[in-house]
């Protein structure tokens, strides 16, 4: 049986989602499934009639009632909001203990704990419920060492601009 690793897509470049989503449809290609809840997004993909067209094999959920930007809401839209968040949580953890999938993809669960909240340690706690044999990415752009001990792999991603010379 396949050992599952816990991999971090990280930094300040874009596209760690985009790769998450391209590990996620190798993983279908693969015969797995995917399980993808996103965090701080917005509106997000869970609407997406496209990502619909995914399922079964890739399956996304959002939380989240709001559209907007979580630190532009107000004291008590976030409240509402992290329980919300705290709900999606709940729902890894269910994915964790049920093994329902190969791959399960925390997008842009770092940034929880930049925005004070979860913490690192609960976040480690979470990660406990991991089964041997999943897969788990998790995306966000910043790291600390904590967080870095708690995975396999650490991919940063960095977005470069050139300027051409004419």
């Amino acid at each position: 049986m396949k050992q599952g690793m816990i991999q971090i897509y990280s930094g300040e470049g874009h596209g760690k989602s985009p790769a998450a989503l391209g590990r996620a449809i190798q993983t279908a290609c693969s015969g797995g499934n995917v399980v993808i809840i996103q965090f701080l997004k917005g509106r997000g993909l869970a609407e997406s009639e496209f990502v619909k067209r995914l399922e079964p094999e890739i399956k996304i959920f959002r939380f989240e009632k709001s559209e907007e930007d979580f630190r532009n809401l107000e004291k008590e839209r976030q409240a509402e909001e992290c329980q919300n968040i705290r709900n999606g949580l709940s729902f890894a953890k269910k994915v964790m203990n049920t093994g329902e999938c190969s791959l399960l993809i925390l997008d842009e669960v770092l940034g929880l704990i930049d925005n004070g909240i979860i913490t690192v340690e609960e976040l480690k706690a979470l990660l406990r419920f991991k089964p041997d044999e999943m897969d788990i990415i998790m995306t966000g752009i910043s790291l600390n060492d904590a967080v870095c001990f708690l995975a396999d792999e650490v991919t940063k991603v960095e977005t470069m601009q050139f300027k051409i010379w004419e």
